[in-house]
């Protein structure tokens, strides 16, 4: 599993011309899945990015967590975080997870971020042509992979 977060003052997800989610000020994480993922690796990513310490204190440290803010989350499925392009110019997906597991996986994930935290939860609609709106602060932007937890 695969997660780009990024810190933001707001953010939204559009779909046919209309609003479908957003959120002001927080954390929007764009989400994809391999073939290798499970329900430990979701628990896992859904701990680590509540607890992330990316909001400034009042010392101007990156000392608060989404929760700590009071902010918001938005989840977007992203298949795409597993593309390979080591060979020619087109994007590979044969390690990126097949839809129906990969729908499930998000599912999931959405309940253990939403079981994990208090605040805010939005996502986007798997599977759909979504259209991010997002005003990246810092600009801030951090890259996990379950499979490599460093």
């Amino acid at each position: 599993m695969r997660a780009v977060i990024q810190r933001v003052k707001g953010a939204s997800v559009k779909i046919d011309g209309d609003v479908f989610s957003s959120i002001n000020c927080g954390i929007l994480v764009f989400v994809g899945f391999g073939e290798k993922e499970n329900e430990e690796d979701l628990k896992w990513m859904s701990k680590k990015i509540i607890s992330l310490r990316i909001f400034s204190d009042n010392e101007g440290k990156m000392n608060k967590s989404v929760k700590d803010i009071n902010g918001g989350i938005l989840i977007v499925s992203q298949f795409s975080l597993h593309a390979l392009l080591k060979k020619g110019n087109r994007p590979s997906f044969v390690k990126s997870c097949e839809y129906i597991k990969a729908k499930s996986l998000y599912d999931n994930f959405i309940e253990f971020v939403k079981k994990d935290f208090c605040g805010i939860v939005h996502q986007g609609l798997f599977g759909s042509d979504m259209k991010v709106n997002l005003l990246n602060d810092g600009p801030l932007t951090f890259f996990i992979d379950t499979q490599n937890k460093e």
